[in-house]
């Protein structure tokens, strides 16, 4: 596990980063979390004493990494852009987010959408799973399960089908 003290940073523009609260993993810092790895993984630890895991430490270039703090944490900890946060991290080999039934039971009668899932990287596997399981109703549940199915079938990744649901109103 590392510890140490770090400034909650915010993107003005980057892209689709643009507005988001993170704060920055040294490339030294990232190597002790996981050696010699240059790819997105998954972290636990505590955030001022709030506890999290299964957050990603996302990769920005020459080894650097940022770990993006959504609303809810930064409620949790009732801090934002520009405080100061004590932070402990450690790789988090544990992380796992399930198939849930009702989508298994829809993949179950299409092969060929189920193959392009595992085909996906297990964190883009993972948006589709979240996104589905935050559903606050049923009706929303199952529309969202549906355009899951249909997105395999088209082999779109998360944020193909995000676009292009949000063309289609």
């Amino acid at each position: 596990m590392i510890d140490f003290n770090t400034l909650i940073l915010q993107f003005n523009e980057q892209g689709e980063k643009t507005g988001w609260s993170y704060i920055e993993v040294s490339a030294d810092l990232a190597c002790q979390l996981l050696p010699h790895n240059k790819k997105s993984f998954r972290v636990k630890g505590m955030l001022d004493g709030f506890a999290f895991s299964g957050l990603a430490l996302i990769p920005m270039g020459e080894g650097n990494f940022i770990l993006p703090l959504k609303a809810d944490i930064r409620k949790a900890i009732h801090k934002n852009a520009g405080a100061m946060l004590q932070v402990k991290l450690e790789y988090d080999k544990d992380f796992k987010i399930d198939i849930p039934d009702d989508l298994q039971a829809c993949f179950d009668f299409e092969p060929e959408a189920v193959d392009f899932f595992y085909s996906l990287p297990k964190s883009h596997r993972n948006y589709f799973i979240k996104w589905i399981i935050d559903s606050k109703t049923s009706e929303t549940r199952a529309k969202r399960i549906v355009n899951t199915v249909n997105a395999m079938l088209r082999k779109w990744h998360y944020n193909v089908m995000i676009r292009e649901m949000r063309k289609e109103g």
